[in-house]
């Protein structure tokens, strides 16, 4: 049994009613590759069960500590019953585009069951009428809990279940495992000595706040970064509901390249941020509710060093970066956007990157939890505005994918929400048919954003301004 960090259990401890914290991934193929031209739900079981030793993700389940007195463990499982993880579903005809959007929405604001190993998979057919595909297309939509799996994960993930060519290839027999369990008594006996260690992590950590501070404190001074204050409210504050809508965008790699590069030392993600800022301004400007100050996004960064590469769970800091939705010119908001993300890096390095990891280490198991119920039921996670959006790059496949022979062809991705924030953009770059390709997917809360359609006109619009803006001859 291994335990979660604290860092992978505050996902567990913030899943509450309206706020199941899984991510999502959809892939769609194109099954005219596979051996006969046919792709069999029964090949699809075989496949994931073949593999299913290559990640723990598929094989352990939670097991929490008697009265939440310390941080849940990963509970081994054996014989993991596959099929009752993988569904098979079909799309009411036409099958269109929007329709696959709002089956995802649905399948995407369900819970995990918490009981069994932290996964499902969906097969969906039925989408010959979805833009821009050939028939007989299918979908795989795979939910995983964020307790087991970031975005870098992830992307380490989506690889075990594909190959590089139609031919699916042998990846041998799983070893043999001996399952290690605990009981209650056990649990209970390593919680009071990690609990012992709290006091001490405590001191430790206060320790390596100092120089962050300090730190902080001459960016300051020397004005490498400024603070960023007065946050606004948006459409996008308040309590959450159960409900989702989804969709997803898809820009020529090559554009965004060109774009970014005519502004000095501007990114791929500064040049996507400003699109969604762009993308904000039309949407909240058409539902007059557009604020005069600029809009804020939470930026989730990948603290891993060298040795860590292959760690599973999250080692994830933030970044909070203004987007600058009160410039109205596509250019200029891209410049300003680049010295914000220079700033808000800064500010980073200045507090620490790992001080997200090493805070959640030092709190008691239960205590996130507790505050988060506590916090839900008095209407104190609405109180406060720590951001408006959340956008996260998660690096995608550089080579094409094939799954059981069938090539993918397309794709989106699916973020959780999180308390007071009911939108979260998800930057999802790949290369398919050797053509290189950067989307944007979102999620929202229905009640918040209840027309996606919309809001995706919105970020193509924007797009094509920033286009003209910085690429007109």
């Amino acid at each position: 049994m291994q335990q979660l960090s604290g860092q992978d259990a505050m996902f567990i401890h913030t899943e509450i009613e309206g706020l199941p914290q899984h991510i999502g991934l959809m892939s769609i193929y194109d099954q005219s590759t596979a051996p006969d031209g046919l792709v069999r739900f029964k090949q699809i079981l075989q496949l994931i069960d073949s593999r299913s030793h290559l990640s723990p993700i598929f094989n352990r389940r939670l097991r929490k500590v008697p009265l939440n007195l310390d941080q849940p463990y990963w509970e081994d499982v054996e014989d993991a019953d596959i099929e009752a993880h993988v569904h098979h579903i079909a799309l009411p005809k036409p099958g269109d585009w929007r329709q696959l959007c709002i089956l995802a929405s649905r399948i995407h604001a369900r819970p995990l069951d918490l009981s069994k190993p932290l996964w499902e998979m969906y097969i969906i057919e039925g989408l010959d009428s979805v833009r821009n595909l050939p028939k007989g297309c299918f979908a795989v939509m795979t939910k995983v809990h964020h307790a087991a799996m970031d975005g870098a994960t992830g992307a380490r993930f989506v690889p075990l279940l594909h190959d590089l060519s139609p031919d699916t290839a042998d990846v041998g027999q799983a070893p043999r495992k001996i399952v290690q369990k605990y009981n209650d008594w056990h649990m209970l006996n390593k919680a009071l000595v990690n609990n012992l260690k709290k006091p001490s992590q405590f001191i430790s950590l206060l320790g390596s706040a100092i120089p962050s501070w300090r730190r902080i404190q001459r960016g300051k001074k020397e004005q490498d970064f400024s603070p960023l204050e007065d946050k606004q409210k948006t459409l996008f504050q308040g309590k959450i509901s159960s409900h989702r809508v989804c969709d997803a965008v898809p820009f020529a790699f090559e554009d965004i390249r060109a774009i970014k590069n005519t502004v000095s030392g501007a990114t791929i993600n500064d040049a996507m941020l400003c699109i969604i800022s762009g993308a904000l301004r039309k949407y909240l400007s058409a539902k007059n509710a557009l604020p005069e100050k600029t809009l804020v996004s939470g930026c989730p960064i990948d603290v891993r060093n060298n040795e860590e590469r292959n760690a599973g769970g999250n080692m994830v800091g933030f970044m909070t970066v203004s987007l600058h939705s009160d410039i109205i010119e596509p250019k200029a908001r891209l410049n300003a956007i680049h010295n914000a993300s220079m700033s808000s890096k800064a500010y980073a390095d200045a507090l620490g990157p790992r001080m997200a990891v090493d805070v959640t280490n030092v709190l008691p198991g239960g205590m996130l939890s507790l505050a988060m119920r506590a916090a839900s039921a008095t209407g104190l996670t609405e109180a406060a505005v720590i951001f408006n959006t959340v956008v996260t790059n998660v690096p995608g496949p550089t080579q094409q994918l094939y799954f059981c022979g069938a090539k993918m062809v397309d794709g989106m991705n699916f973020g959780p929400l999180l308390p007071n924030v009911g939108l979260f953009h998800i930057v999802y770059s790949s290369v398919l048919d050797k053509v290189g390709t950067i989307s944007i997917s979102f999620s929202a809360c229905r009640k918040m954003l209840p027309d996606p359609e919309f809001y995706s006109a919105c970020l193509q619009e924007s797009f094509d301004e920033l286009k003209a803006a910085c690429l007109a001859s």
